[in-house]
């Protein structure tokens, strides 16, 4: 079982137990986060396509940890005119532990 998620402006394919970098999130480290921007969820075989999103789907996980990407150059430079500007810049992330993707289906089933 997997599903598409859309966050922080992009989309993320998770299943249960992956551990996914995600944008920074305004989460602590050791709580639990949910995600109701749910695109798609595919579970075998069956695959639910929402409009834009799937109604009832959840994906929740854990915050592990924050932290900075690796280090990347800028380097901007003009010929003949004496200009190199040199810029660093780290992309800060949140390390995120899936634990459970839970739909309207399984739900149901799961009740009856």
């Amino acid at each position: 079982m997997y599903a598409i998620i859309e966050s922080c402006g992009k989309q993320y394919k998770v299943a249960e137990g992956d551990v996914v970098f995600f944008e920074k999130l305004d989460a602590e480290e050791g709580k639990n986060i949910t995600f109701d921007k749910v695109i798609l969820v595919s579970n075998d075989g069956k695959v639910e396509v929402g409009t834009p999103n799937v109604k009832g789907a959840k994906v929740e996980g854990k915050v592990v940890s924050h932290g900075k990407g690796k280090k990347i150059r800028v380097f901007k430079y003009k010929a003949k005119k004496n200009y190199k500007r040199t810029q660093g810049h780290r992309q800060p992330y949140t390390k995120v532990e899936i634990t459970s993707i839970k739909t309207a289906a399984a739900k149901a089933k799961a009740e009856a």
